[in-house]
């Protein structure tokens, strides 16, 4: 046994420490200890409890007196079960019996006995304890992972990130240290939240609210987070959350002045008819400065949010990002998103995945994001068992190997303090942490509903349940912090002051709406459909635009590229320097480096931009030995604005909540999304109902967004043909978008920087082509950039007498040079094409002159290669009545397009003779 003998020369805690660190990453162990850690595992799996087994270097031999140290190590496989499944042993849930789970944390299944109790054992020092006694050890542990705080973080993989969480829990025993003065803090916020819901259930009987009652322990937990947040630099905080609590959230954190929330629930029109709608109480925002306790200003946002619950997480995360980009780029610590779910919301619905995936992206990073789940356990009617398939609605946090925090809403001193711990690990390393509050809900779905319809049993339990806030006043009464009246005092004092204002608020006529974050738009004014048909000035000094264009056609001399790039820089140069022929790339980088001389801030992202799905933009080149990225537009003399460009994971609907979020914050920034394909865009739809169309009519909230939606006919198929230019047209009403189908570079030029350019802001749809990138007549003049201007509808350029003409053909985007390619070849000098660059608000002023100038024609036709039932004819027929036309297109379908190539083509030359040829049908 000599060769053990450094098992009996070693200190017990030594053994705990090391094993530890081999636990956590085996290979960072000396490889003898290692062995014999293999050793002592194996030996746990295969031999009785009993047997003292260790491993030497080179073999499995039993180890003589060894009794202490099989202990010692049992202890340590008792402390790992506690961190690693005391979660499923937590007092967490206040209205319902939690499941069981096996095998238990009892003693004996890690090899212990009853008779151990006693013992003193060095493993305690694993716990920043002295060598304490089993049973002692034993409490710290129940106090730290069994009480009313669970907590899930062994499966994060960097040592130091474990430890540090480990010895923060270990403070205290992970129980909250408050003053008196702290904990009368956290009763009043509990008493505005508590008296908050009683008061509107009182005076707004059966309607709807969706209240906070039965977690209103979010409210002090919000309230010390933002404090306590202000207190380590963060200055500006932006908040999304779906229904439940909302109303109180504005009141008693974000300080909505209640004479507003009054005037919602009395239903009272808006002061603003003009282009504001409104939305009902619970979907609306709010931003506001607010002062802490110790005299700090900080600014705080809570997003408007829709009926789809989890959309405005990828909003506020955008909204983000774009403040700490402007205010805050060497600091992003100094914005802090707080994402706040419901249980059923954030276990079920998908775009919570593809929010969690961006949380570490270069593209779409934010420092951290505190999660908080007002989990009440039933969503809508459905039970939580029905609900997830996941142990918790938290599980989601492990794709990023985030901490989740399972708390009792009982008990309020737990959830503040799990609050600050999750304060201290976004600060401290920069990632996401959850808190999963698990309470209940006092009324139904809504204060209207009965869920006892659904739930009888649990609902008998929780008409019996005290709410929070008298539980807290219960223990501090017993602790001797308050006395009898000092509840009663704070509900008066706190009901009387929204009495005066539901007083108040009653003599207005009209409500008040407050745009959420109209700091940001100061110099910005929201306009009509008419002032969006004006002429604006996107000239271009020329000389710049030349030196602009020496910047992006010459790369870097010292690196070597591939010799398609090469090559393809180089006829950049020879299109804008001899042949003075810009294709599409060239005119779309000139827009984005011309906006960046001026100031402005580019952003584009989407699946695979930096390149172009369809390698036309090639922002980003690659070094070809080292991959190396070459961003030629950063190099632009004098550049002012800040160019970014990202490859997006494969996801629409996060990204795309995520640029309204970004240009929501940061008008001053060309915020591009682009679909791979155009139709690709549906995986987004609920942003674009929901936020793009409307977010202005509902919400006052302007936004510049553009879409950049590859659209035409090339014979690829079903999905990859339309951008479903009819859903976005059928979305369009009086001032709320702009939807654009262009075919010269130097109109798509304007295009970009007119949205800049204007002193307001609307979300622009650009159904972008494919086959243009590269069409030998889809090119303009360096000219036409300088000094041209955006062109909403195009003559036909190529008829020299009007007269001349009977057919006056009508139509956009790509298919405009299908139907001359046929005229051409038919020689019908007696067809003109007219082309709608610009369909929505459509310029019918200019419509109506172009009809005038062709007097001689008897034949109108639209033309689309789209279906009947798809594209702009629909849209056309509702909104163009100066003329009857006559379509010229396939017949309808239910897919967009055929998947056989023959048939394909067969149907587009169809579409395209009926235009020359008005006895065709379809």
């Amino acid at each position: 046994m000599d060769r053990f003998s450094f098992l009996n020369a070693a200190h017990t805690a030594f053994f705990a420490d090391l094993y530890d660190q081999y636990l956590q990453n085996p290979d960072s162990v000396e490889p003898s200890w290692r062995s014999f850690f293999q050793g002592f595992d194996f030996a746990n799996e295969f031999s009785n409890p009993g047997e003292q087994i260790a491993h030497a270097a080179n073999g499995i031999a039993t180890v003589g007196n060894s009794d202490k140290l099989q202990k010692e190590f049992n202890v340590l496989k008792l402390i790992d079960g506690y961190r690693t499944r005391g979660h499923l042993f937590t007092k967490t849930n206040p209205v319902r019996d939690r499941r069981t789970y096996s095998p238990t944390l009892a003693i004996e299944n890690f090899g212990l006995t009853q008779a151990d109790l006693t013992t003193v054992f060095d493993a305690a020092r694993m716990v920043n304890m002295q060598p304490s006694s089993l049973a002692d050890i034993i409490k710290h542990l129940e106090s730290v992972y069994c009480s009313s705080i669970g907590v899930e973080f062994m499966y994060i993989r960097e040592p130091h990130v474990q430890e540090w969480i480990k010895n923060r829990l270990d403070i205290n025993d992970n129980q909250p240290k408050f003053s008196a003065d702290q904990k009368k803090n956290i009763l009043r916020k509990l008493n505005e939240a508590v008296s908050f819901e009683t008061f509107l259930h009182t005076k707004y009987v059966g309607q709807k609210r969706f209240s906070l009652e039965g977690c209103e322990a979010a409210i002090p937990a919000l309230d010390a987070l933002i404090e306590g947040a202000a207190e380590k630099g963060v200055e500006q905080f932006v908040m999304g959350m779906a229904h439940r609590g909302r109303l109180n959230v504005l009141a008693n954190i974000f300080g909505k002045n209640t004479q507003n929330i009054f005037s919602e629930f009395d239903g009272k029109d808006y002061d603003d008819d003009m282009y504001f709608d409104g939305d009902v109480k619970y979907h609306l925002g709010l931003t506001s400065d607010r002062v802490t306790d110790s005299g700090k200003k900080i600014n705080i946002n809570l997003a408007p949010n829709p009926s789809h619950l989890e959309t405005v997480g990828a909003v506020i995360e955008g909204i983000t990002r774009a403040k700490q980009d402007r205010y805050f780029a060497d600091d992003f610590s100094k914005v802090l998103p707080i994402a706040v779910h419901g249980d059923a919301a954030v276990a079920g619905q998908g775009i919570v995945y593809e929010i969690i995936q961006m949380s570490k992206l270069d593209g779409y990073k934010t420092g951290g994001t505190i999660h908080l789940v007002i989990n009440n356990q039933v969503g809508f009617t459905t039970n939580y068992l029905d609900a997830r398939s996941s142990t918790y609605c938290t599980d989601i946090a492990k794709v990023t190997l985030s901490p989740v925090l399972h708390v009792n809403a009982d008990d309020a001193e737990a959830v503040v303090h799990a609050m600050q711990f999750a304060l201290d690990y976004r600060m401290e390393f920069g990632g996401d942490v959850f808190i999963d509050l698990l309470g209940y809900r006092k009324y139904g779905h809504n204060e209207g509903d009965e869920p006892r319809f659904t739930q009888p049993k649990l609902y008998k339990a929780i008409s019996k349940h005290k709410n929070a806030r008298d539980i807290y006043a219960e223990k501090l009464k017993n602790e001797g912090v308050i006395d009898g009246a000092y509840v009663k005092t704070l509900e008066d004092a706190y009901k009387a002051k929204l009495d005066e204002n539901l007083e108040e608020s009653r003599k207005k006529s009209l409500t008040v709406i407050t745009p959420f974050m109209q700091n940001e738009w100061t110099g910005f004014e929201q306009v009509s459909d008419d002032v969006m048909l004006s002429k604006f000035d996107t000239k271009f000094d020329k000389k710049q635009l030349t030196d602009i264009a020496s910047t992006i056609t010459e790369l870097p001399k010292d690196k070597k590229f591939i010799s398609k790039i090469t090559k393809l820089i180089s006829d950049r140069k020879a299109m804008y320097f001899e042949k003075d022929q810009l294709d599409w790339a060239m005119g779309e980088l000139l827009a984005y480096g011309s906006l960046l001389t001026e100031g402005f801030d580019v952003r584009i992202s989407g699946q695979d931009v930096e390149r172009g799905t369809f390698s036309h933009r090639h922002a980003v080149v690659k070094v070809e030995e080292s991959e190396e990225e070459v961003v030629l537009l950063n190099d632009i003399n004098n550049k002012k604005g800040n160019f970014y460009i990202y490859n997006s994971h494969l996801s629409e609907y996060g990204v795309v909540g995520f640029e309204y979020g970004y240009a929501l914050a940061s008008p001053n920034t060309l915020t591009i999304w682009e679909a791979q394909f155009g139709d690709f865009s549906n995986g987004a739809q609920i942003m674009i109902d929901q936020y793009i169309s409307a977010g202005e009519d509902k919400w006052n909230n302007q936004n510049g967004l553009v879409f950049l939606l590859p659209h035409g006919y090339e014979n690829q198929g079903a999905e990859h043909s339309s951008a479903r230019m009819e859903r976005y047209l059928q979305m369009c009403a009086k001032h709320n978008m702009y939807i654009a189908d262009v075919t010269t570079p130097a109109n798509f030029f304007h295009l970009m920087r007119r949205q800049m350019k204007t002193k307001f802001r609307k979300p622009l749809i650009v159904f972008s082509p494919k086959s243009l990138l590269r069409h030998p007549l889809a090119v303009s003049s360096a000219e036409e950039l300088a000094n041209g201007q955006f062109q909403e509808i195009l003559d036909d350029p190529n008829v020299t007498d009007k007269k001349a003409i009977k057919t006056l053909v009508f139509c956009t985007g790509k298919v405009y040079y299908d139907i001359i390619a046929k005229r051409e070849e038919l020689g019908r000098n007696d067809v003109a094409v007219v082309r709608l660059e610009q369909l929505f608000p459509l310029a019918t002023d200019q419509i109506k002159a172009i009809i005038d100038s062709y007097p001689n024609v008897d034949d109108y036709v639209w033309a689309q290669e789209e279906p009947k039932n798809m594209g702009a004819y629909g849209f056309m027929l509702m909104n163009f009545d100066l003329v009857k036309l006559r379509l010229a297109s396939p017949k309808a379908y239910s897919a967009p397009a055929a998947g056989s190539y023959e048939r394909s083509k067969k149907r587009q030359a169809n579409a395209i003779a009926m235009v020359f040829d008005k006895n065709l049908f379809q």
